[in-house]
């Protein structure tokens, strides 16, 4: 990821950099799938995948409890894409082992989305 000389402190989480690079491996899958795909299963991927990190920074700008709640909602955006990668798959439009990639991937950010709640949680009690 390009580094500006204007810097936000979410830029810093390894979760955010994961995220952003899980949306752009999502928008270069999704090059693939036909035509008549574009605003169905392909924007609805796409959506998904990117609200994982749209989620993560718009969270870090509020409180704990408020990013505690952000990050819910990347969880939940997170495993959409699990239904989307295997609606890709099972219509022929990824192989198997693109979607085993993305389930590897949307597990990792998961556990680590999960882990960070978890600690804004102990802060929030």
């Amino acid at each position: 990821m390009r580094k500006s000389k204007y810097y936000f402190k979410f830029e810093d989480l390894t979760i955010y950099a994961k995220a952003m690079e899980f949306g752009e491996i999502v928008n270069d899958l999704t090059k693939k799938f036909p035509k008549e795909e574009r605003f169905e299963l392909s924007s609805q991927f796409k959506r998904a995948a990117d609200s994982i990190a749209l989620n993560i920074s718009e969270g870090s700008a509020g409180t704990d409890k408020q990013f505690y709640n952000y990050l819910g909602n990347a969880w939940h955006s997170a495993h959409e894409c699990v239904s989307c990668s295997s609606k890709a798959q099972m219509r022929n439009y990824i192989s198997v082992d693109e979607d085993e990639e993305n389930r590897r991937l949307i597990t990792e950010l998961s556990k680590m989305i999960t882990t960070l709640r978890s600690k804004i949680s102990d802060r929030i009690k």
